[in-house]
């Protein structure tokens, strides 16, 4: 007689923990509260969180200086976009999750799925796309509902501390190296490599045949880089960046480079040194309107020169950054809070102190 699998039962609070925003603006602070537990709708699931990311693009929407409206404006008070948990909960019409999957929270948190965009692997472009933490409830909240169809399935044996940041930091970076074409053996910079979106990129470069270099400062980042696959690592501090990497990548300059640290869009250009072909690919988000990225047109034209965008991973993105982790190319970059220090956490972030990422434990208190 075959084993009968019981259907895992899970007691479902009304209130949960979350760190929520006090003070929106310019000023903010955050504060861990008590807050009432979600209700899914029909298409919907209820994950219970057991980690969040704290991701720089968080303090920007706590600050409100990306020149979007504001989470009040749609009510939110826990930002928040890479979480990964266990489903609880299942609305009626669900049929992709089970109770007890594992599931993630990415920045994206649903589509309008009928546009062109949507239809052509473009979906976090979509006029009517939901971003997480900013026009609904992030994953600083414990007890978070997602629509089914985007919840991202977690593989089996990738840790929670693991997976969090991979909704964000690994499938933006994934996504942004895939769209670069850049090659294997090519040379790609990091700027400011040794943060949270970065490492994660040094590690999938690595992982796909290229060759990172990470400009960064510290004898405690350099550690981090290198462990996690960086080639050669340049300390701003101690040397002139752009002759150093043009030095180290064949004396020639930069295949690629890949900027995650707004401050580095200053000197971006300088890396590809001559280097025929060169792509520079944005990522990281400055404040609205602080900063410019350009060159002298003739020299777009004299080295074939590209620029490019790219905003947050797809559901096929971070499909494809969790396999890497499945198969051990991606490893653990972040540090470990309980919920109470989630305030100390997210000023650390703002300070930028942090070397690789910051997660927090929902399910630790110290």
């Amino acid at each position: 007689m075959g084993s009968v699998t019981k259907t895992p039962q899970f007691d479902i609070p009304i209130h949960c923990k979350a760190g929520v925003v006090v003070n929106e603006g310019p000023d903010f602070h955050v504060e861990v509260q008590m807050v009432p537990v979600p209700e899914p709708g029909p298409d919907d699931v209820l994950i219970r969180l057991n980690f969040t990311g704290l991701c720089g693009s968080d303090i920007h929407l706590m600050q409100g200086d990306l020149g979007t409206p504001p989470m009040s404006n749609w009510g939110v008070r826990s930002p928040g976009h890479e979480g990964a948990g266990v489903v609880v909960k299942l609305g009626s019409n669900v049929k992709n999750f089970k109770l007890g999957d594992r599931a993630g929270i990415k920045p994206i948190l649903d589509t309008c799925g009928s546009c062109a965009l949507c239809w052509h692997d473009k979906e976090t472009y979509c006029k009517d796309a939901v971003h997480t933490g900013l026009m609904a409830t992030g994953t600083y909240q414990q007890y978070i509902v997602s629509p089914a169809r985007y919840a991202s399935p977690i593989p089996d044996g990738i840790p929670d501390e693991i997976a969090a940041p991979i909704m964000c930091s690994a499938s933006t970076i994934y996504r942004s190296l895939t769209e670069s074409n850049l090659q294997a053996g090519a040379w790609v910079v990091f700027p400011g490599g040794a943060g949270g979106v970065g490492i994660q990129g040094v590690q999938l470069a690595q992982a796909m045949g290229m060759r990172p270099i990470v400009v960064d400062s510290g004898e405690s980042k350099k550690a981090l880089a290198m462990e996690m696959g960086a080639e050669s690592f340049i300390d701003f501090q101690k040397a002139e960046p752009a002759k150093a990497v043009i030095e180290v990548a064949d004396g020639i300059g930069a295949h690629g480079v890949v900027v995650t640290a707004p401050a580095a869009y200053k000197s971006a250009v300088s890396y590809i040194g001559n280097r025929i072909g060169a792509i520079i690919m944005c990522i990281g988000l400055p404040p609205a309107k602080s900063m410019i990225l350009g060159t002298d047109p003739c020299e777009f034209i004299f080295k074939n020169l590209t620029i490019k965008g790219t905003l947050v991973g797809s559901r096929k993105d971070t499909a494809g950054a969790l396999d890497f982790a499945r198969r051990g190319m991606l490893k653990q970059i972040s540090a470990v809070y309980p919920i109470n220090r989630l305030p100390e956490a997210v000023e650390k972030l703002r300070r930028g102190q942090v070397a690789g990422r910051i997660v927090v434990n929902f399910d630790w208190e110290e």
